[in-house]
């Protein structure tokens, strides 16, 4: 009995500790939300509440139908040896997405295929701007998770429970006056078809005001 009121006990605090605000932006069913940029959607699949890229030709990469500024994104991901591919934020739909907007890598880290990269096109980096400042990656076929929060010129990453940026966006477009993006502060979630199949699962996010 005691075991029972325990476990009983552990679920509501379980329940009760999930932070409230968030709103699933994936409903794990189909594409409803999210649109195909520079190709129809045909190379994205879902499948048992997972949303697929097959890295076949189709859309370059899938956005959100909304615009987002100040915010907190939370998904999974589950990438492949030597994949390749990176969430947007505050991306336009015209223009390359990681310049005219922001990327988030995501990557094999530990793949073969990427041994030579630079620091900054390693996962959770603010893609060619900003490094994570430690690898917080796991091995490729895992579950993983990242966490991104944008307020204002602030920008936070967090990968596997890590903290791995902290960004002040004014600052990164004095170094990196080339990346349009660093200056907007609004725009589109997208996920990229970088030619590689990944995985996307529990895609929510909260408006910050």
């Amino acid at each position: 009995m005691k075991l029972l009121l325990l476990g009983i006990f552990f679920q509501i605090t379980q329940l009760s500790s999930k932070e409230p605000g968030f709103q699933p932006i994936f409903n794990g069913k189909d594409l409803e939300g999210w649109e195909g940029v520079g190709g129809a959607t045909t190379n994205w699949k879902v499948q048992n509440g997972i949303l697929s890229c097959t890295g076949k030709p189709g859309s370059s990469w899938i956005a959100t139908k909304k615009k987002y500024a100040n915010f907190e994104l939370r998904l999974e991901f589950n990438i492949p040896t030597d994949g390749n591919s990176g969430i947007f934020i505050r991306a336009p739909k015209d223009g390359a997405p990681w310049v005219a907007g922001l990327e988030i890598q995501v990557l094999d880290d530990y793949g073969d295929k990427w041994k030579n990269l630079k620091p900054a096109q390693f996962t959770g980096a603010i893609y060619a701007v900003q490094a994570p400042s430690v690898r917080a990656t796991k091995k490729a076929g895992q579950w993983q998770t990242i966490r991104i929060r944008c307020l204002g010129q602030k920008c936070n990453v967090w990968l596997n429970g890590k903290h791995v940026v902290n960004s002040d966006l004014v600052d990164l477009a004095k170094k990196s006056p080339g990346v349009a993006g660093l200056k907007r502060r609004d725009g589109f979630i997208g996920l990229q078809n970088h030619s590689s199949p990944v995985h996307f699962r529990e895609i929510e996010i909260k408006r910050i005001k």
